[in-house]
């Protein structure tokens, strides 16, 4: 018999409180570099974080409190990095198009129980080039702000390095702070726009097309079954929690289908925030750790409330802020990603080959360079396979 008043504990607490900081503090910076390139208003941007926040407040809570484990859920970090890559190519309710399609996917391998066999069924090392690849201009774009911003650049890059060796586990908090401060004192902040009025969401009629559905929906679906949801569980396996993946997707894809047309992109299981939650930082007792993902899903819920509010703090930072902390806060992710792709020898040229065709940003017939950089992929290393045979 579970107890909420018994299994509480501020440790708990505190962990889903800095899940949440953490994704707001890095993550979501992608998102509204994605809303940039996108060229939509603020009104808009902020429905948009309601989506991702609304979206992964109710999966965590609902999962957390029915499987009696610490699930943390947010929005697909990778397929947002996707996403900057795309617009304005393809439009917004394109996208969302591409998001519901997406959602459709990952719903029926969640209803099918299909994830395991799918993973064994696709070469990781292209998986982990193609991310490699999206990435990797979020880490360019990070030192080309010290052009504009020398002050700012070299002064968050010099805290990404003493952050990360004194305080590895909370440095993208600390790195966040120190750059508004660098940014305060460099070009002065206005918080004139900072408002807290609650947000309401805004409608977006889908448009299926099929452009983008290849370019989007389909490398959506392998980034974030890769990205999110493959790390994602090995992280609660690892702790202790033998629980199965089809629940968790299943869920995650039914609430992708009910925020995309606020602008949500797909919510999955969280991977680089999970590990606050799950491990004897949240509680000594792994029984009481789920109250860990029950506050995340708590504070996402308030921070979804308030979106226009942080859609206002970031409008007043320098735009070379969004890109320094995305691309710092994404060096750690492209060096496993293409540790990934070199990992396996059996496939490490094809892997390469799907890296540098992504990360290329090429376009052909309308379809985006991450589609093109699986296809080659692909097709490399069946070939070189082929010929070794």
């Amino acid at each position: 018999m579970f107890s909420w008043s018994r299994d509480f504990s501020v440790s708990a607490l505190t962990a889903g409180f800095l899940a949440v900081l953490i994704s707001y503090s890095g993550p979501l910076l992608i998102f509204f570099q994605a809303g940039q390139s996108a060229g939509i208003s603020p009104a808009m941007m902020a429905s948009w974080v309601w989506g991702i926040s609304m979206g992964a407040a109710l999966a965590g809570i609902v999962l957390s409190w029915w499987l009696r484990v610490p699930v943390i859920t947010a929005w697909s970090a990778p397929g947002t990095a996707l996403l900057v890559t795309l617009f304005p190519d393809i439009s917004v309710p394109q996208a969302v198009g591409a998001y519901l399609v997406a959602a459709v996917v990952l719903l029926a391998i969640g209803l099918s129980g299909s994830f395991d066999w799918l993973m064994h069924r696709i070469p990781k090392g292209i998986a982990f080039g193609m991310m490699a690849g999206i990435l990797f201009q979020f880490g360019v774009g990070a030192f080309r702000s010290a052009s504009s911003m020398p002050l700012l650049t070299f002064g968050m890059i010099a805290a990404y390095l003493l952050w990360k060796r004194l305080f590895p586990r909370y440095f993208l908090v600390l790195v966040l702070c120190t750059g508004i401060a660098l940014s305060a004192a460099s070009t002065g902040l206005s918080l004139g726009e900072v408002d807290f009025t609650p947000t309401l969401p805004q409608w977006i009629t889908p448009e299926w097309h099929g452009g983008a559905i290849l370019s989007l929906a389909l490398p959506l679906v392998l980034v974030t079954l890769t990205g999110q949801f493959l790390p994602g569980m090995a992280i609660l396996r690892g702790a202790g929690y033998s629980v199965p993946a089809r629940p968790i997707i299943t869920l995650t894809g039914l609430v992708s289908l009910g925020v995309a047309c606020v602008g949500g992109i797909t919510i999955a299981i969280a991977a680089i925030t999970a590990a606050l939650c799950t491990g004897k930082e949240a509680h000594d007792d792994p029984g009481r750790r789920y109250i860990a993902g029950i506050a995340n899903g708590v504070f996402y819920l308030i921070g979804g409330c308030f979106s226009g509010a942080i859609i206002g703090l970031f409008a007043a930072l320098p735009t070379a802020f969004i890109a320094i902390l995305a691309g710092l806060a994404l060096l750690g992710a492209i060096a496993a990603n293409l540790a990934g792709a070199i990992g396996e020898a059996d496939h490490r040229e094809a892997s390469v080959i799907t890296f540098v065709a992504t990360a290329s940003g090429m376009s052909w017939l309308g379809l985006g360079s991450a589609f093109w950089g699986v296809v080659i992929g692909l097709l490399a290393h069946f070939i070189l396979r082929f010929r070794t045979r």
